[in-house]
This record gives structure tokens, sequence and C-alpha cells, in this order.
């Protein structure tokens, strides 16, 4: 099961890299990493996802805990919470099928953001099956390069998460 927690950390060098050092010391994977200041300068939030069962993912909790850069661990996964992620993708196009992938990209509610003569650039943003979709629907057209960033997340409650 992927697990979403969302971390506040001082925002400061070195705190990135020891949260990462903590999950490759003990072999958990990270399918997502996410990390950006919040309302308060001195502080970052991180957006982990990963996968494990309950008891991987209390033994995460604690771990993070124990850094003495971290200032709360939040589980959203079992809260009412809004994800997002963002992709940037560049298409093959030519004169025949431009149009197409241009309709593609607005019935998903993306943008093209760059034109050449033989590419189109898109940004999406939005949930995974979103973006997912978007990306299927333009593989036939061939994809040439796809940067895609982590899942950021918030409660929406007013929560932050147990």
């Amino acid at each position: 099961m992927k697990h979403v927690i969302s971390v506040m950390v001082e925002n400061k060098f070195g705190v990135l890299a020891h949260v990462s050092g903590l999950f490759s010391a003990r072999g958990f994977n990270i399918a997502s990493l996410a990390v950006g200041e919040t309302e308060d300068p001195t502080v970052s939030r991180m957006t982990i996802v990963v996968d494990g069962d309950e008891r991987t993912l209390e033994q995460i909790k604690k771990q993070l805990n124990k850094l003495i850069d971290v200032i709360r661990v939040y589980d959203l996964t079992s809260t009412n919470f809004i994800d997002r992620e963002m992709v940037l993708i560049k298409v093959k196009v030519n004169a025949k099928n431009r149009q197409d992938v241009i309709k593609i990209v607005e019935t998903v509610g993306s943008y093209v953001d760059s034109v050449d003569a033989n590419t189109l650039t898109v940004e999406a943003a939005g949930d995974q099956n979103k973006l997912t979709t978007l990306v299927e629907l333009l593989k036939p057209f061939g994809i040439i390069e796809m940067v895609r960033t982590g899942r950021i997340a918030i409660a929406v409650d007013g929560k932050k998460g147990k």
C-alpha cells in the first residue's frame, strides 16, 4: 500500500540528506519525494510517498521523529487530503497531427507551453490518474522527453493528519 507522509522539518542545509539517508540506511524505498518552503520560511514540508504495510509505516514514522531537524510527522493516508503532481512532456508533432495533440491537451485541462516545427511542450498538473491518462494519450504521438515532479499533499479539513 502507498502511504503519503507529510514531514515538517527545519528549513536548513543538510536536512534532505538526513531524511533520505534514513530511508536508504533502513532499506525503505521512496516512491515520491517533494520538498518546499511553507508559509513559515524557517520550515519546509516534505511530502514522501512510500510503499509498505502498517508496520513499515510505523517504523518510518518512529525513525523520522528521532531526527533532530524533524518538527512533526503526519500520516495523510487515512485522512481526507488533496494531492497533486506536475509534468512537462515534449511530444513529437507534425503538420498533420499537431491539432490532435492540442485537442487532447486541452481536453484534459492542460496547457501547451512551447511550440516549434516538430515538438509541443505540454504542462499538466493534477492527481496521478489525470497525469497518467495524459501520458497514455500522448504516447502514440511519440514522447521525446518527460519530467514529472513528486506528489505534494495537504489535508482538506483543517487537520494535518495523525
